[in-house]
Parts: structure tokens; C-alpha cells; sequence
């Protein structure tokens, strides 16, 4: 078996008000998601979202279910979302290629019965991947990064000048509830998502990449007035409960993906808190 998963259970604001460093990041950080010849996957309890790293290097990664999704196939019930952090490769859906390069992304639908990963031509390949619950079978779909609603934000003076291309949201393609698409902070930028907000009709998670080796990003989490910390390091993600801030800084201007899933599919759908107000 290619695949190798663990759970991750819901977690109660009031409990991780208690919980030292090390608990923290067993409970909200993914470390090793990207390890060679094999897919990682970590099925969390907040909106039932999986959070997957595909790198396949000496030959193809077939998606197979998990024991504990007791399906047939691994899309049975759920909808999935692939962007591509890595060099060009392809994914097969059903049979039919589908060639990703760095950065472009791939919705797959309800019902699809084998999707594979393959190794690139040449370079590292690393498939993100998050999947969530489907109600509806909607089609398969490429998106580009032209394609992509990208909007330009924030400023050098404030140290979060960056541009959000959102890739997998329902302006631009077609899902239950999925919702996926990345950031990259500009040169001199290390801020993201500031102002800081929850979003109670939905959780989040993110993954950091783009990130030299040595350096790290400080995420912000917990509720506005309860915060905490936890230092990410190139290609680990966060999971974000829906009471939770997420919002970080780095050492290093970095890319990071947001994927959400919940009951509303509204992007703007979210309840500032200004950083004076934060604790």
C-alpha cells in the first residue's frame, strides 16, 4: 500500500488553552508530509478535510481509500483538490493525463475511481492535495494560474505585499465544498492574512512552501484573545480549527496554499480582528 495515514481528532478551544508546545504541534502540525515513493494523509475531525503530500520518484502513486473511509475507492463520498508545488508532472484520473505544472491545480470530483501521481521528467515532484466530503459529482478540472482569480494585496511598508491566486473556489470551478488556492508573499513581505480572522462555518488548512531550508515561519493560531505560536518549517502545514486565527510571519518571503472546507463557499465570509485587538 502506497498510502500511509493518521487521524487527527476536533479540538475544543477551551482544552488547547492548556497545552504546552509539544501538544500543540502534535495536534495541529503536519511535519513529514512529503516523503518519497509513497502518499501521505492526515484525515482531521474539523470538517472531516484529508491533508496529503504526493512524491512519487521511481514510479506512480495510485491514490488507493483509506481503511477508515470504508469505501471501494478512495472518491466515493469525497471531492478532491491537487496544486502542484513541485517540477511539471501529470495525474491520471480515470485514465485520462493531466499535466500540472508548478503551481496549477486540479479539481476531481465525486466518484472518480483512480486517480494516480506520476514522477516528473526531470526535478522533485511534490503533489499538495486536500480532499472533503461531496454531496454532488461535479467534472473534472484543470486550472492555471491564469485562470485563476488573482488579486494583489497589501503593502511593502506593512511587510505583507503579496498576491492570492485563488484557484479552487466556486467563481472559477465547480465543488461541494472544497475551496483551495495559494499565496505568495513578495520580496520583503513576510506577513500573511493580517488582519487576522475566524470563520466559524468553515475550518482551514495551510500549507507553507517556498521556504529556504533554514528559515521558518511563525504561525499565529488560537482564538483572538487565547493566541499561541508554532514554528513551521519548507513544506509542512497547519491544520486551523474554525475558532482559530491563522496568520503567521517568516524569516523569508514564502508561498503558502489555503484549503477550506465547511458549509459556506463564500471566500470574503470571515469575522476580522484587527491587530491591535489580538492578545
Amino acid at each position: 500500500m502506497s498510502i500511509s495515514y493518521s487521524i487527527r481528532h476536533a479540538t475544543h478551544p477551551n482544552d488547547s488553552k492548556s497545552y504546552d508546545t509539544a501538544k500543540l504541534r502534535e495536534t495541529f502540525l503536519i511535519e513529514n508530509l512529503f516523503q518519497e515513493n509513497t502518499i501521505q494523509a492526515v484525515y482531521t475531525m474539523h470538517d472531516r478535510l484529508i491533508v496529503g503530500g504526493a512524491q512519487p520518484v521511481e514510479q506512480p502513486l495510485k491514490l488507493e481509500t483509506l481503511p477508515t473511509l470504508r469505501s471501494e475507492h478512495f472518491l466515493d463520498r469525497r471531492e478532491l483538490g491537487i496544486i502542484n508545488i513541485g517540477a511539471e508532472s501529470t495525474v491520471s484520473v480515470d485514465g485520462d493525463v493531466i499535466t500540472l505544472a508548478n503551481k496549477e491545480a486540479l479539481y476531481v470530483g465525486k466518484g472518480v475511481k483512480e486517480v494516480v501521481f506520476h514522477p516528473a521528467a526531470s526535478g522533485k515532484t511534490l503533489f499538495y492535495f486536500n480532499s472533503a466530503p461531496a454531496h454532488h459529482a461535479y467534472p473534472t478540472k484543470k486550472v492555471s494560474l491564469d485562470e485563476a482569480e488573482t488579486v494583489e494585496m497589501g503593502s511593502l511598508e506593512n511587510s505583507n505585499h503579496r498576491l492570492i491566486r485563488k484557484l479552487l473556489i466556486n467563481s472559477v470551478v465547480e465543488t461541494c465544498q472544497l475551496q483551495m488556492g495559494l499565496t505568495e508573499l513578495q520580496k520583503g513581505s513576510v506577513w500573511n492574512t493580517m488582519p487576522a480572522h475566524t470563520h466559524d462555518r468553515r475550518m482551514e488548512a495551510y500549507l507553507y512552501f517556498d521556504l529556504p531550508e533554514d528559515q521558518v515561519v511563525s504561525h499565529f493560531m488560537g482564538e483572538p484573545q487565547e493566541t499561541r505560536h508554532l514554528f513551521v518549517k519548507n513544506n509542512q502545514a497547519v491544520i486551523s480549527p474554525p475558532w482559530s486565527i491563522h496568520s503567521g510571519a517568516g524569516t523569508y518571503n514564502y508561498s503558502f496554499i489555503w484549503g477550506m472546507a465547511g458549509e459556506n463557499l463564500d471566500y470574503n465570509d470571515m469575522d476580522k480582528v484587527q491587530p491591535v485587538d489580538l492578545k
